[in-house]
């Protein structure tokens, strides 16, 4: 989801995000000895806590992986969850080393607000969720309707662009967090709910009947979600976006949280033997141990596994790869170089 962008908060975010960034995170995280990390309120299959209050999701395996990569340690985190609108100002304020919460990079966040992004752990679009049962089969379809939709977020704008462009009208029906979302929406307060189209399939997913809900086949918008920290800290930028880098790329490699041990005392490929850390000094240059990468992965998988695990197919989200397959597979995920 995509914040409302104001002066005020990009005062904060630029001010701050400088002050906290002159220590140095990595040797913040290292010095404390565990990891902060933002993460989502509750989206099932992003970041959700189980039902014995442990978390777990695509997100918060990237935060495992982080802190396997800087600390050697896959449990060593704090998880802080973070609505649309506390995010920006919670990472800008240090209360978190980094945000793993489904977050759009955009332009305004990238300058105005001085977030940084470390890459695209996942490409998504906002959709629209209905009930079937009212017989809507296009988002051209939705003159009128009341719209359920997160306060504090661009995805405000997109929709009424959307509805504009199409000379439509709709009602608002306001919420702040996506578990607001479902009792809203199952409660027939709302036609529709407005999200990212995954968003979308993990609140369908936890439906007692989600056969009778439908995700129309609209895509309205771009959403390149990814991790984020902030401006002026160029090291920790590295550290987080090439630890995402590493899980796609053992993917790529066919390296896996089983095999990655064995490969890297096997295999002979120079360029696994860099990734892996048995050849060469990548985390040095980075003040992270040799087999910083090989820690990520042994931790939570790689890119695939993680997927898999969270959205993929087998599980009740039920997500096709589709863009986030691999580049060699006809989508868009692709690590540059580990050399």
């Amino acid at each position: 989801m995509k914040i409302i962008n104001t002066s005020v908060i990009g005062a904060l975010f630029v001010t701050t995000s400088a002050l906290a960034a002159s220590a140095g995170t990595l040797e913040d995280v290292q010095a404390r000895g565990v990891l902060q990390c933002g993460v989502n309120t509750g989206l099932a299959g992003f970041s959700f806590t189980d039902s014995e209050g442990n978390w777990a999701g695509f997100d918060v395996d990237m935060c495992r992986a982080v802190a396997a990569a800087v600390l050697g340690d896959a449990t060593a985190v704090e998880f802080i969850p973070l609505t649309g609108k506390t995010r920006f100002t919670a990472l800008a304020a240090g209360e978190i080393d980094f945000l793993s919460r489904n977050t759009t990079w955009t332009y305004s966040r990238d300058t105005d607000l001085g977030a940084n992004f470390v890459g695209t752990s996942y490409y998504d679009g906002q959709g629209f969720l209905t009930r079937a049962g009212l017989g809507i089969t296009s988002a051209t379809d939705l003159d009128g309707a009341t719209v359920s939709i997160k306060t504090g977020t661009t995805t405000e704008l997109t929709l009424s662009e959307f509805f504009r462009s199409n000379g439509m009208t709709y009602e608002p029906v306001p919420i702040e967090t996506d578990a607001e979302a479902q009792p809203q929406y199952l409660a027939q307060s709302c036609d529709v709910f407005t999200a990212d189209a995954s968003a979308l399939a993990a609140t369908r997913a936890s439906f007692t009947d989600p056969e009778n809900h439908v995700i129309l086949p609209e895509i309205i918008s771009k959403e390149p979600l990814g991790p984020v920290v902030r401006h002026g800290d160029d090291q920790w930028h590295d550290v987080v976006g090439w630890t995402l880098n590493a899980l796609i790329a053992a993917e790529e490699f066919g390296i896996t949280a089983e095999n990655a041990a064995t490969v890297a005392q096997s295999t002979d490929a120079p360029a696994l033997k860099r990734l892996l850390g048995t050849d060469g000094d990548l985390g040095a240059m980075n003040g992270l141990s040799a087999t910083w990468a090989q820690d990520a992965i042994i931790a939570v998988g790689n890119y695939g596994e993680v997927f898999a695990r969270h959205l993929g197919t087998d599980t009740p989200i039920g997500l096709e790869r589709g863009l986030n397959a691999q580049w060699t597979d006809g989508g868009l995920q692709y690590a540059p170089p580990f050399r």
